[in-house]
């Protein structure tokens, strides 16, 4: 059986992922620090509880489980932290990442599946946004995941790393079986925050910029269903075990909504008008990130199919309801 070892495999990604493979045939072994990941979110294999800049804790999990690859997830992702606090994203990210890449290859192994992000393409100059499009991110949270891509290509032409880099957009929903789900502290993305505002008397979504350049004014984000994103990860994992060098992936639908029309969505699935107040953009902020995902679906036989908007919020409100039961 072929065995992956997931890094952030508490977290909301890397735990959907964690499942993803091991329905896909894979033994998984979860690692995790559990800073920021949920313990009962490891259900598909077991957790080692341990930092990726922990040496001897990575070279550990390399030599017990020895995983045909290694599928990195462990990170800090909230830009305005990055901000605020950039030597955390440099040190956990970037350095953490630099310690899991120097095990692999003491380790003799050398398939990495990365998880990137669009924060690494800035303020886009085109939409839709594909791999070609130039790197250059505005904030630390960017800047620590395109060093991590820089290490990615460097290393595979100095040692032969193979890699899969997944440059993710707006990952949302939860697990339509209700299983896993998206819980942060504190809760920063969009759609959960909007779920709140519906959910919950008295609380009031705020849409950050209402002058943007777009059909509605609003800003204008690709969501992409949470079991999409991965699905990929799973179909770059078979891609490794077949080709060599670094493959790069853009992952998204295409097609952008905006935060009105987000709203929208969320009021007509929930059956219930949502309050909102309008507030100032923020520093940065780009009106539209779409990703154009042709190539993800010509070499990996990726092709969304839960990531209409109506139904991402579908299952991120049946996750937030049946949180709601068990408080």
């Amino acid at each position: 059986m072929k065995t992956v070892l997931v890094t952030g495999g508490a977290g909301y990604i890397g735990s959907h992922c964690c499942k993803a493979f091991a329905e896909s045939g894979w033994s998984v072994v979860a690692f995790d620090n559990l800073s920021r990941g949920w313990r009962d979110a490891v259900k598909w294999g077991p957790l080692i509880e341990a930092d990726i800049s922990d040496a001897a804790a990575v070279a550990a999990a390399l030599h017990r489980y020895r995983p045909d690859a290694v599928a990195h997830f462990a990170a800090y992702a909230y830009v305005g932290e990055s901000v605020e606090r950039p030597e955390l994203y440099y040190r956990n990210n970037s350095f953490g990442t630099l310690v899991l890449l120097e095990e692999m290859l003491k380790a003799g192994l050398d398939k990495l599946i990365f998880s990137s992000t669009c924060a690494t393409f800035g303020i886009p100059t085109r939409s839709p946004i594909d791999e070609t499009h130039r790197q250059s991110p505005i904030n630390p949270y960017g800047w620590s995941k395109f060093i991590i891509e820089r290490m990615v290509e460097d290393i595979s032409l100095a040692r032969g790393l193979n890699a899969v880099v997944l440059r993710y957009f707006n990952a949302a929903g939860c697990d339509p079986d209700g299983e896993i789900g998206e819980k942060h502290e504190p809760e920063t993305h969009v759609i959960p925050l909007a779920i709140e505002a519906a959910v919950r008397p008295g609380r009031t979504f705020v849409i950050n910029g209402a002058d943007f350049d777009t059909r509605d004014g609003t800003a204008v984000r690709n969501y992409v269903h949470v079991v999409d994103l991965a699905r990929a990860h799973v179909l770059a994992g078979e891609k490794l075990l077949r080709d060599k060098g670094v493959h790069v992936y853009n992952l998204g639908t295409g097609a952008g909504t905006t935060v009105a029309e987000l709203v929208d969505a969320v009021s007509r699935t929930s059956g219930i008008p949502l309050p909102v107040a309008y507030g100032p953009r923020r520093p940065g902020d780009p009106p539209a990130l779409v990703a154009a995902a042709g190539k993800a679906e010509r070499e990996l036989g990726w092709v969304p199919e839960q990531s209409g908007i109506d139904r991402i919020v579908e299952t991120a409100l049946a996750w937030y309801r049946s949180r709601l039961k068990q408080i």
